[in-house]
């Protein structure tokens, strides 16, 4: 196989389970109120995985928006790469039920684990292999199902988060002509591991199975990383703030997504926000807001797009993209 000299994100694509929960709702079983969660994170709503949603075909269902969008199908696909913190079982991956989900026999398929930050470290191994030679076409998929681990009667935490599925498909190009990926910039430190954790897994039993959150250890870290992360993405290529066209961060908090955009000098019409409807979907948040923002029109070929996450490891990351 030729060497490729990089990577194109050419189609894009979506899911979200049909359940919508409100604040409102939540208030009836919480000790909380709409305006105490939308005051201090700016979520409204968020989507709850259905009986018959799993990471799986949520994923598959996302996957097959952006294979439609790319005009291509499950058969051109050489690798499925699923970022997923909520996989349906330790073994098989959730990426393999994929393959199997979208009738693909060959290629293979393998899980990323970065929490939040899953879907930039699965777009950066994706474009390695791609780069590489190994591969010409890959799928990458963030799919989470974080109401199966949050603690419902923690107000905390379980007002964040909500339950998703978004695809990319990345192509190789020979081009030499500035677009795709430009570069992805990984970072991870596990002295921080206790801030944003699930206590437990299948080897550990007798955990409680939950998500835990240092909040305000976790805000103070976010907008550090992620603003150090968007420098580096930005410094790599002698660029400035000033030439960035799009922030597509991850929907955590929408006072993270501001204190990111402030110190971009980014306007409010330049960042993808859909944290308040959708709260804090995790791998699956980018992808999610990049298909919105492609799809309406908003996001055009040839803009320079900024992503960059946070989440537990603690591990972080951003990617540079011109579409």
């Amino acid at each position: 196989m030729a060497m490729a000299k990089h990577s194109l994100l050419v189609g894009f694509g979506g899911f979200l389970p049909d359940r919508v929960v409100t604040n409102a709702e939540l208030a009836t079983k919480l000790d909380t109120s709409d305006e105490w969660i939308r005051t201090r994170t700016g979520i409204t709503c968020r989507h709850i995985a259905g009986p018959d949603d799993t990471a799986a075909s949520m994923g598959a269902a996302a996957a097959r928006k952006a294979l439609d969008y790319a005009g291509l199908t499950a058969a051109d696909i050489d690798a499925v790469l699923v970022a997923t913190a909520t996989p349906d079982q330790a073994f098989p991956a959730t990426a393999v039920r994929v393959q199997a989900a979208l009738g693909m026999t060959s290629g293979f398929g393998f899980d990323i684990a970065a929490a939040c930050s899953g879907f930039i470290f699965a777009l950066a191994t994706a474009d390695s292999f791609i780069r590489s030679g190994q591969a010409r076409n890959v799928l990458v998929i963030g799919s989470e199902v974080y109401s199966r681990i949050v603690d419902w009667s923690d107000r905390g935490t379980c007002v964040l988060f909500g339950d998703g599925a978004g695809a990319v498909v990345l192509s190789a190009s020979e081009q030499d002509d500035g677009i795709g990926i430009l570069s992805t910039h990984l970072h991870s430190d596990g002295t921080l591991g206790d801030l944003l954790y699930v206590d437990g897994a299948v080897g550990q039993p007798e955990k409680s199975g939950h998500l835990k959150m240092s909040g305000r250890d976790v805000f103070r870290h976010a907008v550090a990383k992620l603003s150090s992360s968007v420098d580096e993405a930005l410094a790599s290529h002698g660029l400035t703030d000033a030439d960035v066209d799009w922030l597509v961060p991850h929907q955590a908090n929408i006072r993270i997504i501001e204190g990111v955009a402030k110190k971009l000098a980014l306007s409010a019409d330049r960042v993808v926000v859909t944290v308040d409807r959708h709260a804090n979907t995790s791998a699956a948040s980018i992808p999610l807001a990049l298909d919105e923002a492609v799809r309406d029109g908003r996001i055009r070929k040839g803009e320079l797009v900024l992503m960059e996450a946070l989440g537990g490891g603690l591990t972080w990351g951003s990617a540079l993209v011109r579409l």
